[in-house]
């Protein structure tokens, strides 16, 4: 599919919407881009290195050609901003927590907003399933606790992130000599479904029999499953859950054996949503306009 260049956008544009999918711990409200704030969003591409560093390029290039158009800036760790301390804190001495802003952030919250605002229970479990993975806990339309961390990698296994992991396996192989970067490569790159099926495309090898998709399947399904778990405790209890992006649309399999783990958490609510990221960021700029 061919893809549009800015140069062909219309000269009515009124805003342009940015997604940034870290917003640290400042950004906490869709805010105008200005040099100012791009050079604040430079100080944050380390923490979510694939993701913030192409917005950041977009949205220079964005800048550049549509020069008299409003551009905002609207971040996937705003909706998250209701967690709690109980959730959001981790348990590492107070330095590290307060020198380096150590906590609990939470990311697909655009994608998260929407699944609360079309499925309006008072306790719902959202799963975003994609080539990133993440499961948040909704009390009436808020965040109060979810599996992303500090960084998009802490959580379920995902497409090629490998989501959480014991850190002393980590320190581990620092010690074996596996260098820093060697290391945020596997994490970032290698692991999850590719790590254990050595493809994303787990149901394609599931269906001819590869032993290593089934596991990487069941893995796979068995850790959101226990997220899910996580969420409704978190909750008191489910009343929906949602299951949206890639996987979670297009993989009746995957849904399948992840509601097959959860019949001890009793009745509730199954909706498979389309993932409306782009609305909720077009609306929030055009609320920032005042339009």
């Amino acid at each position: 599919m061919d893809v549009p260049s800015l140069a062909e956008a219309p000269r009515e544009v009124a805003s342009v919407a940015h997604r940034v999918v870290h917003g640290g711990p400042d950004f906490r409200e869709p805010t105008f881009i200005d040099d100012s704030v791009a050079e604040r969003l430079e100080q944050l591409v380390e923490l979510a290195p694939l993701h913030n560093a192409p917005a950041l390029k977009a949205i220079a290039e964005a800048r550049r050609l549509l020069p008299d158009c409003p551009h905002v800036a609207v971040f996937d760790t705003a909706f998250h901003a209701t967690i709690p301390e109980v959730a959001s804190t981790y348990a590492l001495p107070r330095r590290f927590r307060e020198d380096f802003g150590i906590r609990r952030y939470g990311f697909h919250g655009l994608s998260v907003e929407w699944a609360a605002e079309c499925v309006p229970v008072e306790r719902l479990v959202v799963c975003h399933l994609g080539v990133g993975c993440s499961v948040t806990a909704v009390r009436e339309g808020r965040s109060v606790d979810t599996t992303m961390g500090f960084t998009p990698l802490e959580g379920v296994p995902m497409a090629t992130r490998s989501g959480s992991v014991d850190p002393g396996a980590l320190l581990h192989l620092l010690r074996q000599g596996i260098s820093l970067d060697e290391l945020e490569q596997a994490l970032e790159h290698e692991s999850g479904l590719r790590g254990l099926a050595g493809t994303e495309r787990v149901e394609e090898l599931e269906q001819r029999g590869d032993e290593a998709a089934r596991l990487a399947l069941e893995i796979f399904a068995y850790r959101v499953a226990g997220a899910v778990g996580a969420m409704s405790v978190a909750l008191g209890g489910l009343d929906a859950l949602v299951f949206t992006a890639g996987i979670g649309e297009n993989s009746e399999l995957v849904r399948q054996l992840v509601c097959a783990r959860l019949v001890g958490l009793g009745e509730f609510e199954v909706h498979v949503l389309h993932a409306r990221e782009d609305l909720i960021a077009a609306r929030a700029a055009r609320a920032l306009l005042g339009s």
